[in-house]
């Protein structure tokens, strides 16, 4: 079977060696934002032969070919994601590094008219948000 990620590469022409069918099937298995490392123990799981090296090259033609998404979540880490067909922002948990994806209609319309006010149109954005979780007293410490 067809990755989603393959068949984005298939799709631009693409060569497919068997060895990024398995970075593909790793990546477009992957429900969190993996870096470079965690992609190469996933893969080599799969396929032992893979080397570090070959991770990072076909991550990085990947993201060249606007198939990867990449972020930098404040962890130091290159963190990847398929590229979304709809936008989407991120929560980081800053305790935790768990990421957890969200959109807001709200947050779209307030970027735009801000732009707008500028003297812009919005061609496009990134938005991260750092927080840590509320205490279980629902303590709220917004800033």
């Amino acid at each position: 079977m067809v990755s989603r990620i393959e068949q984005r590469c298939i799709d631009k022409g693409m060569k497919m060696t068997d060895q990024r069918r398995v970075i593909a099937q790793v990546l477009s298995d992957s429900a969190d934002h993996p870096d470079v490392e965690e992609v190469y123990r996933r893969a080599t799981a799969k396929d032992p032969r893979i080397s570090i090296a070959t991770v990072y090259r076909t991550v990085r033609l990947f993201e060249e070919e606007s198939i990867l998404e990449r972020h930098d979540f404040g962890d130091g880490r290159a963190r990847y994601e398929e590229a979304p067909s709809e936008h989407h922002d991120h929560l980081i948990d800053v305790n935790s590094a768990r990421v957890i994806e969200f959109t807001s209609p709200e947050i779209e319309a307030l970027q735009r008219e801000i732009a707008r006010k500028h003297g812009f149109r919005l061609v496009g954005h990134r938005l991260e948000l750092y927080g840590v979780p509320l205490t279980s007293g629902g303590d709220s410490d917004d800033k």
